[in-house]
């Protein structure tokens, strides 16, 4: 049996003539850039996520770096975040001119730990950096009273939590923007990069509109540095015919999950997630904690089941933030959690039979 991480002709085989359909109105209309279909998708998020403003943009990486500067964080402004994350929740910061600074996680929800940011919080800080790690949202009422006294301004990276829910509020609509990524592993994928911000707040959705385009408004003038990033037309049209199916989408993938967690519970080398008692997850990815790791990477990997590390480095030790002058063993928690994730199937057309392959594989392997 073969069980692939993502399943990608599976989730495309019952949509793919619809959105042909929608490709080729772009393509009769030459509408490329901007065109209808990306209003009419923004429209449609703003419905989903029970927000005012949703601004799509090239890339989640770009909605990062949009955020960013539609918030005024510049040269010699901190940004308080975690260490484990994809790269670009750091490197956006960088690209802006300011400074990562990072704090370590929670050791079952793996996201930044609330209590450790107060420490990090210095006359520099200008803003909180949560990431909604594998479709959990990070304790936003906690980091939202923490920017609440300290003035600071916040930013959700979504980019893997699409749906996801704290305490019946929407992950990314809770700071003063969130930003979403549409990359085609997510729950939500494009056929290419994709991004957006969420915002409701009127003022930061016109900045962010405008720094999209170059920052001119009206056009070739400019009051902002911004980036050409807009959110390509025929992405907006792939998205635009896949948003219907996501609730479908999102309850499946919490099936597969409650299904691992009824199969694999009586398996002592690992640590099923953790998941907070606010937290509504959409199952982005479905992480284990395991002893020996790498050996299981592998074992799994030959007998043909997809599987990855998300992530083997932690962003403080990485090699291009040297300069901030972290070393190992500042961040214990990252840094041992960092040794034991691996990731498995969890897309919603997994059948149960593939999931039995899985776990009777993971099983087999620590002799269980």
């Amino acid at each position: 049996m073969r069980v692939p991480l993502l399943d990608l002709d599976a989730q495309y085989t019952d949509l793919l003539e619809e959105i042909k359909a929608e490709m080729e109105k772009v393509f009769n209309s030459h509408q490329y850039v901007l065109g209808p279909q990306v209003a009419e998708f923004e429209k449609n998020m703003e419905k989903f996520c029970s927000v005012n403003n949703a601004i799509g943009c090239a890339s989640g990486t770009d909605a990062l770096v949009l955020a960013l500067k539609a918030l005024e964080i510049d040269k010699g402004d901190e940004v308080i975040t975690t260490p484990f994350t994809f790269f670009a929740s750091a490197s956006s910061i960088i690209r802006v001119g300011a400074k990562p600074v990072f704090v370590d996680i929670n050791n079952e929800t793996l996201n930044i730990n609330p209590t450790k940011i107060e420490a990090a919080i210095n006359s520099r800080t200008k803003a909180i950096l949560p990431v909604h790690l594998f479709g959990q949202p990070s304790e936003m009422d906690k980091i939202m009273d923490i920017a609440e006294r300290y003035d600071l301004k916040v930013i959700e990276d979504n980019a893997q939590g699409i749906g996801a829910k704290y305490d019946g509020k929407v992950a990314g609509t809770i700071g003063d923007i969130g930003t979403l990524s549409f990359f085609p592993s997510k729950n939500l994928g494009a056929m290419g990069d994709a991004g957006m911000c969420l915002t409701n707040n009127n003022e930061l959705a016109s900045r962010l509109k405008q720094l999209r385009v170059h920052g001119e408004n009206p056009k070739y003038y400019h009051k902002w540095v911004g980036l050409n990033s807009r959110l390509d037309t025929l992405q907006a049209a792939v998205l635009l015919k896949k948003l219907p199916h996501l609730k479908k989408w999102s309850i499946d993938r919490r099936k597969n999950a409650e299904y691992y967690y009824s199969k694999m519970n009586d398996i002592p080398n690992i640590q099923l997630p953790i998941i907070h008692e606010k937290a509504y997850t959409i199952y982005n990815q479905f992480t284990l904690l395991v002893e020996k790791r790498d050996e299981l990477l592998n074992f799994l990997k030959n007998n043909n089941i997809g599987c990855a590390v998300y992530y083997p480095r932690p962003l403080h030790i990485q090699k291009c933030f040297s300069e901030l002058e972290y070393k190992k063993g500042d961040l214990p928690n990252a840094e041992d959690i960092a040794k034991k994730v691996i990731s498995i199937p969890i897309y919603s057309e997994i059948t149960n039979e593939q999931q039995n392959y899985v776990i009777s594989k993971i099983k087999e392997f620590y002799h269980v």
